[in-house]
């Protein structure tokens, strides 16, 4: 079974994700997490990310894994090392969306994705899971939260990873990224068309997971 999860950034979608795939006894796959490792490996190797080119041989030739562990977190792999923690630096958030709006980069993300696919009953979250990774996913969900909420969230997040980041900032980086996820040429987000829309503004993660394992069950 797959269940794919849709959203922006900061709407709480991966933190939904693992806990769901925990619960279910899934793999995690956490897509976003693959165009991170490739940021990391182009900033790296100080290839700009405005060099097509440069950056679409890097992802021919780049070597990343995911690693599920028992605790229900989850081990990025950038060729052979453990990236984990340094794909969650702001630099790599920064510039993580210029990066994945490129085309051949998706496409060979999305046929990588396919292949941890086929692992077994998965659960993936990312900007295009339902409507070009697995489009025929047994179970959709686009989970969204109003921008003021997103920010904050995200501030949140980035404090608590020790990250000194004024709240405009936070604020400046996830409309641009709104912007180039949403407008970009090749498979920009959007809801599918039968995903369950939720609305996490005013609900925590507890009770997220509850709506779409309820909706789940009720439809197994």
């Amino acid at each position: 079974m797959i269940i794919a999860i849709d959203g922006p950034a900061g709407a709480g979608k991966s933190t939904v994700a693992k806990i769901l795939a925990k619960k279910l006894g899934f793999l995690y796959i956490d897509t976003g997490a693959m165009y991170r490792a490739l940021t990391l490996k182009a900033l790296d190797a100080n290839i700009p990310v405005s060099d097509c080119e440069k950056i679409s041989l890097l992802a021919d030739q780049v070597n990343i894994d995911l690693r599920n562990n028992p605790d229900g977190t989850l081990n990025v792999f950038l060729d052979g090392f453990d990236v984990s923690s340094e794909i969650r630096q702001p630099r790599i958030t920064r510039f993580v969306s210029d990066i994945a709006k490129l085309k051949h980069v998706r496409q060979v993300m999305v046929g990588l994705q396919r292949q941890l696919g086929k692992r077994g009953n998965c659960v993936l979250d990312g900007r295009d899971i339902g409507t070009v990774v697995f489009p025929a996913a047994e179970f959709k969900f686009y989970i969204d939260a109003q921008s003021s909420e997103r920010v904050k969230r995200r501030f949140k997040e980035m404090r608590a990873l020790g990250e000194q980041i004024a709240i405009t900032d936070v604020k400046s980086d996830l409309a641009n990224r709104d912007k180039i996820d949403s407008t970009r040429e090749c498979s920009p987000l959007k809801q599918a068309e039968d995903a369950v829309y939720v609305d996490t503004t005013n609900l925590n993660i507890e009770e997220v997971v509850e709506v779409m394992l309820q909706r789940i069950k009720s439809n197994g």
